[in-house]
């Protein structure tokens, strides 16, 4: 046995390997697409009066369509609900827009705090903390600024609430993109491998998540963890808010409500530290199960796997694995308010490839940059 045929092997079977993890996750995140979606149906309305609720806005600047993702949470169906914004200046241009929404929506009960204190390293964690005396109900829902949502949104994420043994509930989201092309990359990252990797692991039955396109939650749920003072030094506040439900023995409910966020990144640089700044989160969270994130990446290990192994069963695999990554791509398309852009396709190889070197780079450092801060992720998902 010589020395170049044991390592043409091992090269050849490194090869295979990487086309069969690829093509073996690409279909088993369209299998858990396809069994999430046979198993979602619509929350009903509790009987009676859905018990009343506040929503929680903290608010930091401007964005494009802030006007437009606040108007949404103003034109609910709910029938007794506030929204309380919450800004960290008193010169936050912010301010005007929930000023305008004041004037547009009268009847609609809104508070704004505006208060510099600052309780730890997470500022959005502070304006938070400031902004829970104003909220008057016991049903809360948190949402960031770059959601938008449907009119029957604060009815259905609520409804769980009526169990006393959920702690949170939470929803995924689809990306809407501006105009640029690194915009659409970026909503591709949150449509065809952010969603698809929740519910995957939602399906084989695991529930540790919590986003911040929602939370919703009663208040003696956040009274039982030790309120928001128990986030003030975490990055990933709205992951340690649901673990600490979990921990206190409460379950944690993934809604069937799909809510939109806004990816307005117009350059490269400002998506990759965008979406370094969640890979490492995400790394802080779940290191082990992060190292393995590559196989997710089909696109490059199919091409590799293929050069590295060329023959019949790579090419096998790498049809397979192709033909269930865009099947993927399509059927996420159906969460989004978007018409179908089937250019988008042809970006696929180039999203993949992008997130390979992404989860490279996260692997390299902790550091993330957020609104200004540079932070610091552990182990334990903590910011100094």
């Amino acid at each position: 046995m010589s020395f170049n045929w044991l390592v043409d092997t091992l090269v050849h079977a490194l090869g295979i390997a990487l086309a069969f993890a690829a093509t073996g996750y690409a279909c088993v995140a369209l299998w858990a697409v396809t069994k999430g979606s046979r198993k979602t149906h619509p929350v009903s309305a509790p009987a009676g009066t859905p018990r009343p609720a506040s929503v929680l806005k903290p608010l930091h600047g401007t964005e494009p369509r802030l006007y437009e993702n606040l108007r949404s949470f103003c034109q609910q169906t709910h029938p007794d609900y506030q929204l309380v914004f919450g800004v960290r200046e008193a010169d936050d241009p912010a301010i005007a827009v929930v000023e305008r929404l004041r004037r547009e929506f009268p009847q609609l009960p809104m508070a704004l705090a505006i208060d510099s204190r600052v309780h730890g390293a997470n500022f959005k964690v502070s304006n938070l903390i400031n902004m829970l005396p104003h909220a008057r109900h016991d049903h809360l829902v948190l949402a960031d600024a770059d959601i938008h949502v449907q009119p029957d949104y604060l009815t259905r994420v609520t409804t769980p609430l009526a169990d006393s043994d959920v702690g949170i509930v939470t929803c995924l989201y689809y990306g809407r993109p501006g105009p640029s092309l690194w915009s659409r990359l970026g909503r591709l990252f949150i449509d065809d491998w952010f969603a698809p990797s929740v519910k995957l692991s939602h399906a084989f039955g695991s529930t540790r998540f919590a986003f911040g396109s929602t939370i919703a939650l009663r208040r003696n749920a956040l009274a039982a963890i030790g309120g928001f003072a128990a986030l003030r030094d975490t990055l990933a506040d709205d992951f340690w808010l649901g673990e600490l439900t979990r921990r206190a023995g409460l379950r944690t409910v993934l809604s069937d409500v799909v809510v939109g966020t806004d990816v307005g990144e117009s350059q490269l640089k400002d998506l990759w530290s965008h979406e370094l700044r969640w890979l490492r989160t995400i790394r802080s969270i779940a290191p082990a199960g992060f190292a393995m994130t590559f196989v997710c990446f089909a696109s490059p290990l199919l091409g590799l796997g293929l050069c590295l192994a060329p023959g019949p069963t790579s090419g096998s695999l790498a049809l397979l694995g192709g033909a269930a990554r865009v099947l993927l791509h399509f059927l996420q398309r159906r969460f989004s308010d978007r018409a179908f852009a089937w250019h988008e396709v042809l970006l696929i190889p180039l999203r993949d490839t992008l997130l390979l070197m992404e989860w490279a780079a996260a692997l390299a450092g902790w550091q993330v940059r957020w609104r200004g801060q540079v932070l610091h992720a552990r182990g334990d998902g903590s910011a100094p």
